[in-house]
This record gives C-alpha cells, sequence and structure tokens, in this order.
C-alpha cells in the first residue's frame, strides 16, 4: 500500500507547509510537511470534532491518540491551561513538528511522544482522538482497547469517525466492548461518538 502517514520514518519527501485552524476561540497557525495526515489542510473531522466536545476538564491528564501535526492536543491544551496535554503519535515526523507548533503557540502544557514512551501508569481524564481508520479494523481495535481502557474511572473519550469509513460498526463494537458509547453529534457524514471508561467490578 506504499508509504502511509501512520509510518514511524515517512518515505515521503519533505515538503514544509502551514495551515490555519480557525475555531470560534482559537486561532493557530500550524506547520505541516507531506508524510502525515491531512498536511494541506487542517481535517474536517477533526474541526468538526473541535467544534462539538464539551469543555476539557481543567485539570489531570488529557490525551490526543494520533496526534500528527497538533490541531487536538493543541485545543486541549489552549482550553485547558491548568491540565498536563499528551499528544502520542507513531509518525516521528509529525511529533516534531507538534513540539514546534506548541511551542510557536505558547502553550507549555503540552507534549508530544512516541506511544511506548508514554508512562504505562497514567490515567486519562479525557482522549480526543481523529483516530486512524486506515491501520485496518483489527490493528484499530487494538488501539483504542489500548488506550480507552487507560481512561480515569470517570473519564470519557471522544472519537471522531466518518459514517461510510464504518462509524456506526465502530460504536456497535464498543458497546459490545464493555464500553458505553453513543453518538454525541453528527455532521457532513462525521459521527462524534462519546465513549465512557469501562466499569470495573
Amino acid at each position: 500500500m506504499g508509504d502511509h502517514y501512520f509510518s514511524a520514518e515517512p518515505g515521503a519527501a519533505s515538503r514544509p507547509a502551514a495551515v490555519d485552524l480557525v475555531l470560534r476561540d482559537l486561532h493557530l497557525r500550524l506547520e505541516t510537511d507531506r508524510g502525515m495526515f491531512s498536511p494541506d489542510r487542517v481535517d474536517a473531522g477533526t474541526r468538526i470534532l473541535l467544534d462539538s466536545v464539551p469543555p476539557p476538564p481543567q485539570e489531570g491528564h488529557l490525551l490526543d491518540v494520533g496526534c500528527g501535526y497538533g490541531p487536538i492536543a493543541l485545543t486541549l491544551a489552549a482550553r485547558a491551561p491548568g491540565a498536563t496535554v499528551h499528544g502520542v503519535d507513531v509518525n516521528r515526523r509529525a511529533l516534531e513538528l507538534a513540539g514546534r507548533n506548541a511551542a510557536a503557540a505558547g502553550l507549555a502544557n503540552v507534549s508530544f511522544t512516541e506511544p511506548e514512551a508514554l508512562d504505562p501508569e497514567l490515567r486519562f481524564a479525557v482522549i480526543w482522538s481523529n483516530p486512524p481508520i486506515r491501520i485496518g479494523k483489527a490493528a484499530l481495535h487494538e488501539l483504542l482497547e489500548t488506550w480507552l481502557s487507560r481512561l480515569a474511572p470517570d473519564g470519557r473519550a471522544y472519537l471522531v469517525v466518518q459514517k461510510h469509513l464504518g462509524s456506526d460498526s465502530l460504536q456497535r463494537w464498543l458497546t459490545e466492548s464493555g464500553l458505553a458509547t453513543s453518538r454525541l453529534a453528527s455532521r457532513s457524514s462525521y459521527r462524534i461518538l462519546e465513549v465512557q471508561a469501562r466499569e470495573h467490578p
């Protein structure tokens, strides 16, 4: 299938660019590059997610899974200045850019790292994610199971998924896996799924 944005070392030649993230409460200029997700514009699903989610907790650890060059994690950091925000991705080129974008925005409460480098004991008050659906169903389920199991007891995750890429079947799978999941919003073929932390006996 060739090189993808979920490769650790993208094979695409570097071609630096910049995009604007414009929300009702935030305007960020973000560096991007080839070899990562949506380098030419902030993805529509990401913008719909950021326009739809409730305000994040103002303290605790917050997480963006598949952070790319940082639009979701940086929005979390801007909206929750008292929280500690983490962005994880396998794409090292994207992680480097996300760190530069955080510095340029003056957001010191966010950091970016590869997934295995994050403290496994951390539990997250909220997870926001535009998950990498195209890695395939089995890999996606493993990814989500890994991170959703690390929600704090009263934590919530908010995922944006296109309808034609399986949002409804993903919602069923999450519910059948013991993660109560509901549709928070639906717009332009995108679904925002709200996932509650699994209850433990």
